[in-house]
């Protein structure tokens, strides 16, 4: 397992050693050494098509660090730093993810999270450390001025649910202390 630092201190990528054969392959996605003080109590599964944009989305009162993976296809994957303490505060990390090169990204609490389908379908796979709480849903407009998240231009314009359009900008969102 190699574990690559990202712009954003807490934020990782794990690339998993892959075993490979002519039969196929075997790898490990997570192993509790790798993040010893996380537990891990939901896991979630989407699939969804070419632009479709899912984010930038949090809990406040229910955080959710999330430990997240491609199964099929590729998406833009990004993690906003929402910790007003920080020092990072405000700023973004992005990374391609695919079942191609099966990189697995890890972003802890106090992190709003989305991404966006590069390829015809993406099913997306993660873990949470929280359960979701419908009542504690947050999110934040994709295409805010001020986080100026630098989207690929293919997955433009994206596919968005109501509640992801109509998104507060960074400047009114609620934040984490």
């Amino acid at each position: 397992m190699r574990v690559i630092d990202t712009d954003l201190p807490d934020v990782l990528v794990f690339q998993p050693q892959v075993f490979t054969d002519d039969r196929g392959f075997l790898m490990e996605t997570f192993r509790e050494s790798w993040l010893p003080e996380v537990e891990f109590v939901q896991d979630n599964h989407s699939r969804s098509i070419n632009r479709t944009l899912r984010g930038l989305h949090y809990q406040l009162a229910n955080p959710q660090g999330k430990l997240v993976r491609v199964i099929q296809g590729s998406v833009f994957d990004v993690a906003v730093d929402l910790r007003e303490s920080s020092g990072t505060f405000g700023q973004w990390t992005s990374r391609i993810l695919s079942h191609e090169n099966r990189e697995i990204f890890w972003i802890p609490e106090g992190f709003a999270h989305g991404f966006v389908v590069l390829s015809s379908t993406a099913e997306f796979v993660y873990k949470c450390t929280d359960y979701y709480a419908p009542d504690d849903q947050f999110g934040i407009r994709w295409d805010d001025p001020d986080l100026a998240i630098g989207w690929p231009n293919e997955s433009l314009p994206p596919i968005l649910s109501q509640k992801d359009a109509a998104a507060p900008l960074f400047k009114d969102a609620k934040v984490y202390d």
